[in-house]
Parts: C-alpha cells; structure tokens; sequence
C-alpha cells in the first residue's frame, strides 16, 4: 500500500525590532514598552493573504540564551520577573480578511506590592489550522483507491516581547572582545565576532554599527543590525555581524569602530564604543 504525501515546513518566527512580516501576518509594532505609568498599548495585525487567516493570541514566557537565542521557558530562574500575571490583552483569537486587519490591547494592572524593575513577557500569536474543507484529505491529496493521504498544513506563528518597568529602572552596555573571523569555503563573509556586556535593572536595546577608517580617510560602513537586544536577567550576550565591504576595501593598517546606540526613535544615544586596530 503506498502513501501520498503532501506536506509544508512548520516555521516558528520570533520577531527582533521594526515593522516586518512573516508569511502573510504583518505586526505593529513588534515591540511593546509599558513605562511605569503608562498602562496599555495596543499591536495592530494585518492580514497580506490572499484568504481569511485566524490566529489565537496568548502570553508565553520566553528567556534570551547567551548567543541571543529566544527559548521558551518553562519555569521561572533565579533573576527573572516575567510579564504574564500584570498582563491583560484583548481579543483572544482573531479572524482576518485578506487585506484586513485587528487591533489587540494591551495593558498592565501593576499590584501595590510589586518590586521596582522590569518584567517581560511575550505576545504569542498561532494560527488555526484550516478547517473550511479545502485543505481535506479529498481537495488536497485526492488519493486513489488503496492509497492513504496525509496533509500536513503549515501553522506560522510569531512572538514579540512584551515589556512592563516599574519604578527606578538604568541600564549600562559596554562592548569588548572584537576580532574577525575570515569568511569560509561555504560562507565566504567576513564576521566580526564580540561580546554584549549589560548592568542595571533593565533591558539594553539597540542598533549596532561597524565602521573601518584609515589615516586621512573618511570611514566607510561595513556592517549594520538593527534591534539587538540584552534582555534583562542576562548580563552578557556573545554575537557576530557579517561584515559586506564596499568594492576596494580592505580591513588592514586602519580601525574599525563598533557602536551600539538606542534606536532613532529612542534619540540614536551612544549606549557602548569600541574599537579594534587592524595591522
């Protein structure tokens, strides 16, 4: 007896900083801060399909690795305060229309007792799977007398962090550990490799910036990433940047520079420098 297969990769995409999109789910923003007094903020969803979408929303708790990795978390450790019990949201599920979308709300409900810091939690949202019949085993697979039919349906979901500080909050970054590590047979970009250093009671966040200059020379961007973050109880975050070089330059007898600023809607305020000197 033969089996006719009809399957799609199953995607789980976390989401880092901006307005993007993940298969046909558009959020915004994708990054939710409730500072001390403020109380509620709102996400909107779109739908870019070309058909109704549903999605069911929920809080999830979620820990930053070393490497920057977000992981589930599925008990609570020494040093973290999540989100998840100062937080309401409204609606529970949603039904998009192509081209269409939802505002979900947002807000804290901070008790008397709570302790000064910052919690965070994230913003879950999983399609449903299809079940108006044209992803059927008889629409899809159509599979002929004696064979078995299994239809796998692709369910993308996306998570976004869900920040609520209270009370005195300050954080410090510093950066160290520069080098460059030569690019490989299969990836032939150079990477810069460094470390992400945080103290203090809240987040670091940011976008990173990597210039290389000469003697007498104006310097020349060779790598950029937008919305790094050092989550909060992590002190320290290893990463790497691809380094793309304009036509002509090369990486000796000069400095290359490594900043990390808040994000230009946050003022773009230097938050860490470094630098490496390359023979």
């Amino acid at each position: 007896m033969k089996k006719l297969l009809s399957s799609t990769t199953l995607a789980l995409v976390l989401l880092l900083g901006g307005q993007a999109a993940w298969a046909d789910l558009m959020l915004y923003p994708t990054r939710v801060e409730l500072e001390n007094k403020q109380r509620a903020a709102q996400v909107e969803l779109i739908n870019r399909g070309s058909k109704p979408e549903t999605y069911r929303i929920s809080i999830v708790n979620r820990r930053m690795t070393e490497t920057g990795e977000i992981v589930e978390a599925k008990e609570v450790l020494p040093g973290e305060q999540f989100a998840d019990k100062l937080l309401t949201y409204s609606p529970r599920q949603v039904t998009l229309q192509p081209g269409l979308g939802q505002t979900v709300r947002i807000s804290a409900r901070k008790p008397a007792e709570l302790a000064t810091g910052e919690y965070r939690s994230h913003l879950q949202f999983d399609r449903v799977a299809d079940t108006d019949g044209q992803s059927s085993l008889e629409a899809v697979a159509k599979p002929e007398e004696g064979q078995i039919a299994i239809v796998l349906q692709a369910l993308v979901g996306a998570s976004i962090p869900v920040i609520v500080r209270h009370g005195d909050t300050a954080a410090t970054a510093t950066l160290d550990g520069l080098k460059i590590e030569p690019g490989t047979d299969k990836n032939k970009t150079p990477m810069l490799v460094f470390a992400i250093h945080r103290d203090g009671n809240r987040s670091v966040y940011g976008d990173l910036v990597a210039e290389f200059a000469v003697a007498g020379a104006k310097p020349v961007e060779v790598a950029r990433v937008a919305g790094v973050a050092v989550y909060v109880p992590n002190l320290l975050r290893q990463a790497r940047m691809p380094l793309m070089l304009p036509e002509g330059t090369v990486l000796k007898d000069g400095t290359l520079t490594l900043r990390f600023s808040t994000r230009p809607d946050a003022g773009s305020k230097l938050l860490a420098q470094a630098t490496l000197a390359l023979p």
